[in-house]
This record gives C-alpha cells, sequence and structure tokens, in this order.
C-alpha cells in the first residue's frame, strides 16, 4: 500500500483541481469575452496575490530550479533576481496596465497594443511572437507535470501518457471556465506549494545534515565544491555574460498571462496590494534549491537533474511526505501552464483571427474556448512528448522570443513618438537575429539569443518612429493621461472634447490610485 500512496495522493490532486476549477458559479455568461478571459475583472487583493505567485511558481521552482543547483551550483539564483523584479513590475506598471482594461476594454494584451498604435496587424503581430514565449511556458509546465506522474508511478506511467491526464484535466475547466478556474485553482495550489516546499526542504535538509536549518549544506558545498558557489558555476558552462543576459531577458518579457492577471483585479488598489505583498510567496523557492546542493553529494551522477528533489524524496523521505511533494509539484506544473494556455487561446481568438472574420466579443470568447483543445493537442502535446532540452533552457529561449516585443511597451508607457512601423520594424528585426543565434549560431560569445535580438530591434524601432509619422495625438494623449498622468498634465494642460464616460473614467482612476 504504502508503494502507491505517493501516485495516489499525486493522482487524487488531479481529480480534486478538476473540481477546484469547476466548482463556484460565473456571474455572467462564460461565452462573455471579458467574463471568460479576465473574470469579469471581480478578483480581490487575497485570490490575486495568489493568482500571481502561483502562476509565476511552476515546474521550475519544483524541478529545474533544483536541476540547475544540482548540475551548475549558484546559476540557479538568477531567478531571485528575476522574480523581485517581476513583484516591482506588478506594483508599478499593473495599475495603468488595469487603468487600460478598464476603461478602453482591453481583454489581452494584444489588443491594448493594437489600440495604441491604432494597428490591428500590429497587435496580431505581437500576439503571435508572444505566443511562440508562452506556448513554450506551457511546453515546460507539461514536461515537469509527466515527470512527476513518471517519477511518482516509478515508471509505470510513460512521458506521454502523463501528458495527455493533465492537459486533459487542464481542459475540462479552462474550457468551460477561464479565468475564473485559474483563480479558484490557483488559490489552492499556491497554498499547498508553500506548504510542501518547506515541509520537504526543511526535512531533507534534517536528513542529510541532522540540522533544521540550511547553513550546514552551504558549508559543505563551499569546503567540498566551491565552484558550485561561484559563477560560471559546476563546468563552467554558464559564463557570466550568459547569466546576466538572461537575467535581462527575463526582466523585459512582458508576459501576456501576467498583463491577463493584472486586469482581473477588482481595482488599480487591489493590484497594487497584492504586488506588494508578491515577494513574500517566492520565498518557496529556497528550500527547494536547498534539495538541490544536497543531491550534488547525496545522489552523484544522476541521470536527470531537473528530477534531484523527486528522487531524494523518494529515497530518504516518508512516504506521505513522497506523495504531497508530487502533488505539490504537479500543482507547480499546472498553476503555471493554465494562464498561458489561456492566454494564447485568448488572444489568437480575439486578435489575430477576430480583427480578419469580424468577430463580436461574444463569438470571440467562444472561439477563445475552442481553441484550447487544439492547441494543446497539435502543439504543446507533441513537443512535450518530444522532450526538447532541459526545463530551463525552455524557459530562457521563450522569453527570448517575449522580450522583442518590448519596444511596444515602451511607447505605451514612455515615449509618446512611437508609433506602428517603428514597433513593427524592431519586432521583426529582433525576432529575426534572435532565431538566427538560437539556430545558427547559438548564443554568441555566451550572450543570450534574446539579448542579441534586443540590440537590434531598439535601433530599429527608434530610427524607424522618427522616420515616419507618428500616431494620431488624441490616441497618444487617451493611454498618457492614464499611463504618465503628471508627465501628461504638462504637455495637455488643457484637455481636449471627450466622451463623458472617459472623462468618468479617467476620474476613477485617480480615485483608485493610478
Amino acid at each position: 500500500m504504502s508503494e502507491w500512496l505517493p501516485l495516489s495522493l499525486t493522482l487524487g490532486y488531479v481529480l480534486l483541481a478538476l473540481v477546484i476549477g469547476l466548482g463556484g458559479r460565473a456571474e455572467r455568461s462564460s461565452n462573455a469575452l471579458e467574463e471568460w478571459g479576465v473574470a469579469g475583472r471581480s478578483m480581490g487583493p487575497v485570490t490575486l496575490y495568489l493568482l500571481i505567485a502561483a502562476g509565476s511558481v511552476s515546474a521550475y521552482t519544483f524541478m529545474g530550479a533544483p536541476g540547475w543547483a544540482y548540475a551548475k551550483g549558484v546559476p540557479v539564483f538568477y531567478v531571485v533576481v528575476y522574480l523581485g523584479y517581476l513583484a516591482l513590475v506588478a506594483w508599478y506598471f499593473g495599475p495603468r496596465v488595469w487603468a487600460f482594461g478598464a476603461h478602453f476594454g482591453h481583454v489581452t494584451q494584444a489588443s491594448a497594443i493594437a489600440d495604441r498604435y491604432q494597428s490591428p496587424g500590429l497587435g496580431a503581430l505581437a500576439a503571435l511572437v508572444m505566443a511562440i514565449g508562452s506556448l513554450a511556458y506551457a511546453v515546460l509546465q507539461t514536461i515537469g507535470s509527466a515527470y512527476i506522474l513518471n517519477v511518482m508511478s516509478g515508471g509505470r506511467i510513460p512521458i506521454w501518457l502523463g501528458v495527455v491526464i493533465v492537459l486533459g484535466a487542464i481542459a475540462v475547466y479552462l474550457t468551460l471556465r477561464g479565468q475564473r478556474a485559474i483563480g479558484r485553482t490557483n488559490v489552492f495550489q499556491g497554498i499547498l506549494m508553500f506548504a510542501v516546499a518547506w515541509s520537504v526542504g526543511l526535512w531533507a535538509t534534517h536528513s542529510a545534515t541532522g540540522q533544521w536549518g540550511f547553513d550546514e549544506v552551504y558549508r559543505q558545498a563551499l569546503a567540498e565544491r566551491p565552484a558550485f558557489l561561484t559563477l560560471p558555476g559546476a563546468g563552467g558552462d554558464m559564463s557570466f555574460a550568459f547569466w546576466t543576459t538572461s537575467i535581462i531577458v527575463s526582466m523585459l518579457s512582458f508576459m501576456p498571462p501576467v498583463w491577463t492577471q493584472w486586469m482581473s483585479a477588482t481595482s488599480a488598489r487591489t493590484l497594487r496590494l497584492s504586488a506588494t505583498w508578491l515577494p513574500s510567496y517566492y520565498l518557496v523557492i529556497l528550500p527547494l534549491v536547498t534539495v538541490g546542493f544536497i543531491g550534488v553529494f547525496a545522489l552523484p551522477g544522476l541521470e536527470r537533474a531537473d528530477t534531484v528533489v523527486l528522487e531524494y524524496a523518494m529515497a530518504n523521505l516518508p512516504v506521505l511526505l513522497v506523495g504531497l511533494l508530487g502533488a505539490g509539484t504537479l500543482a507547480a506544473s499546472m498553476s503555471s501552464s493554465e494562464p498561458f494556455i489561456h492566454s494564447v487561446a485568448l488572444s489568437l481568438s480575439r486578435d489575430v483571427i477576430g480583427p480578419w472574420a469580424g468577430f463580436s466579443d461574444e463569438r470571440a470568447g467562444r472561439w477563445a474556448k475552442r481553441l484550447i483543445v487544439p492547441l494543446m493537442a497539435l502543439v504543446i502535446a507533441p513537443l512535450a512528448i518530444a522532450e526538447p532540452g532541459s526545463l530551463v533552457m525552455i524557459l530562457l529561449i521563450g522569453l527570448g522570443f517575449a522580450s522583442q516585443v518590448l519596444p511596444a511597451f515602451i511607447g505605451m508607457f514612455f515615449w509618446p513618438r512611437a508609433n506602428a512601423r517603428g514597433v513593427t520594424a524592431g519586432i521583426l528585426a529582433g525576432f529575426v537575429v534572435t532565431v538566427a543565434c538560437i539556430t545558427l549560431w547559438p548564443h554568441p560569445l555566451g550572450i543570450h539569443a534574446g539579448f542579441w535580438g534586443l540590440l537590434v530591434n531598439l535601433p530599429v524601432f527608434v530610427v524607424t518612429s522618427l522616420a515616419s509619422a507618428p500616431t494620431d495625438e488624441s490616441v497618444v494623449e487617451r493611454f498618457f493621461r492614464l499611463a504618465a498622468p503628471a508627465w501628461s498634465q504638462k504637455r495637455w494642460s488643457a484637455p481636449r472634447d471627450e466622451p463623458q464616460e472617459l472623462s468618468n473614467s479617467r476620474q476613477r482612476a485617480v480615485d483608485n490610485g493610478v
């Protein structure tokens, strides 16, 4: 019985997630684009805190990060900088994005881009480029889920079947409930992940050192394997340049699911409160990375570094805790794959297919739901089963593509002179360079491919914007009165004639702290 307990708890979690995701009743029809896409902008501070936190804590945290600690050592801590920056970004940009959505009716990142630059074509281009990064992230999480079921079952559940089980469960509640299901499941998943991570980390440390603290693990690493605690890390294959540019690329990637999560808040104040507390959740990564360092001594020669926590737990921890680890790791994978699959389907329907087919918002909502299963069956599942590379490298490559949309955000928040031609030229140039620096000449000079893309992207964006006609002044004014109210007040001291609804919405933005 005890040998089946870990697998039973892990599979039981899949069933429980399905029940939670389908629970509750939507306040509006789930076919409504705003309901399915951003939960009717109804999420309070606690739900939003766990929605964002659980969405950013993934298979990377439970598997990829400990795997990098095991294989490379200190380079894994790039994620500490990255996650800390995400909380700052949410605090500063989140309320402005929320204001765009609430006042202008945006439900996707690409729809905000299309509106700012008055170009549905640019919105579609941004949606497609971001879809590459988002799908790479969803593939990463699905591989993590399959690993978990494979290890928990002692190899009885092959990778392909694990992919089918997890994606099948997500497909049901995501199709029927959309963002509201993501919010409900992430609340439970977020609590479970934090509790499991610290329980496993402390127990593993006590098992390895006889102490409940982490300090002895790092003292041993410093004494016996000092290369693990200095860049470029063990093996010397992680240069300082790649480590640094990976952080920069990660920080400059405004991923669509995060944008959608921000727009799901009840108000800008709610979002800012959640973002203020967000760094507290990221303590979840510390105990798991420590287990990765323990594995350096306890599990030498491990074939798959990404499974170090699972392997150590199965060999050294109580069977009940192993089962909870399986459930917690699966929760991490599912809580992150859900929002990325959701955002791709939503944006493809609303921003790529919709403008071409003339969809109403309700029809775009129905099509978004219909795209969930084809995306899983035709893209995510085949790539996950093929297992293309390590979990961390899949993530970094996906972020490299996503970062190429940066010019669109510069023009939305900082530079009124940016226009559609400049943004389009920059994205295309950066995309081509990123592809070349991944396939033809991988990460030249040890610098991340996405960073090379940005080095070409940004100058092309600036030069092309200055050489072509600016966006209509009234559109720029409309955005910058919300994005930079103090600056815009100096530039446009006297408001232009505008609809009363928009004037009232700006006042609401002030009342909500934007």
